[in-house]
């Protein structure tokens, strides 16, 4: 008697729906085409980004570009976006969107600009701008059903002495570094039905990641109200950052230190398959994350993680269109003749 096993998903023909090689191949005025309709679909209606007017606007074809019929203003496919004022061929952001999409667990600049073939400074201005988009055009829904929260620092890792009596204990408050972050995680479990049943193996459903100065009770609760439906079960580790939350919410713990499953079934393991993916790509790809973009790295394993079952064309269509709704960011406008962010995007 033969066995049969199913075949994953992501190893089937379904889910490549996207091919590289395709887009590298588009004309320019296929990539126009395609950039057109992720913005503004398929008809000849386009909006204008100056006043807003939608309509039939004209068109300049030589150019390609609009003038609208109210305002007068002249623009382009990409004006008003995250990719304004852009030097390169369309084909090749949309080949970028398309390398991004198929990085299961993010993308390096330098690895991006060698497969672009441009300098390491588009490329990681680029990557960036994608990911303003995905933080800028997500989702902040309350969360409902069974949520799983963890947090996870970065940046704090002090090197220890060679001497053994030169080493201090990295523990205390006093030693820590004052860039150290926490990255925390709510993720809502899916609750999808596979033949009449609830799937338990899909996992995560809707990730939000935060970022915070530390694992602490005040930034906790603050969150959770913010985030997290009333009559949602809600899953943690035994950290006391947790313990009011017993008080809103009908909360269950596993104390990490004795075991990995309590007893009654309670797992924080969502989450914890969250930072799995979070610090390969922090170890593997991007190895260092600046305070001032933190929130924007952790925020793309969040999508990575909740859009790990879709096909790759699906992937490249989601992202695309979060870039062509995304407005002009100043950020990334002459980023490397120094107009950079000075703050962080921090929760609380």
């Amino acid at each position: 008697m033969q066995l049969i096993m199913s075949q994953h998903f992501l190893l089937s023909a379904q889910a490549r729906t996207l091919s590289v090689r395709r887009v590298f191949e588009m004309t320019n005025q296929e990539a126009f085409h395609v950039f057109k309709e992720l913005r503004w679909g398929g008809g000849d209606e386009v909006a204008c980004p100056a006043c807003g007017t939608v309509g039939k606007h004209y068109y300049q074809r030589t150019r390609k570009q609009w003038r609208c019929k109210d305002c007068s203003h002249t623009f382009s496919v990409t004006s008003g976006t995250i990719f304004a004022f852009h030097k390169l061929p369309l084909r090749v952001y949309l080949a970028a969107i398309a390398i991004y999409a198929n990085a299961v667990k993010g993308i390096s600049a330098l690895q991006l600009s060698r497969d672009l073939g441009v300098q390491y400074k588009t490329a990681f201005v680029l990557a960036h701008k994608i990911r303003e988009s995905l933080i800028e055009q997500r989702e902040l829904d309350k969360l409902d059903g069974e949520i799983h929260m963890d947090g996870a620092y970065v940046n704090g890792h002090i090197r220890p002495k060679n001497k053994k009596e030169d080493r201090i204990d990295r523990r205390l408050a006093k030693h820590q570094k004052p860039n150290k972050r926490c990255v925390f995680v709510m993720r809502q479990k899916c609750t999808e039905l596979a033949n009449g049943r609830i799937n338990e193996n899909v996992g995560g459903k809707k990730t939000l990641t935060f970022v915070i100065k530390s694992e602490n009770q005040a930034d906790v609760i603050n969150l959770a109200d913010r985030f997290v439906s009333r009559g949602a079960i809600v899953c943690a580790d035994e950290a006391n950052a947790y313990d009011p939350l017993h008080a809103r919410y009908d909360t269950r713990r596993v104390n990490h230190s004795i075991e990995y499953r309590a007893d009654d079934g309670t797992t924080n393991n969502l989450a914890e398959s969250y930072f799995a993916r979070f610090r390969r790509m922090q170890y593997g790809q991007v190895h260092k994350f600046g305070n001032e973009y933190l929130a924007n790295y952790a925020n793309e394993a969040a999508y990575r993680e909740d859009t790990r079952r879709w096909a790759n064309g699906r992937i490249f269509n989601d992202i695309a269109s979060k870039c062509a709704k995304t407005k002009t960011h100043r950020d990334w406008c002459g980023y490397w003749q120094g107009n950079r962010r000075l703050t962080e995007r921090l929760a609380a």
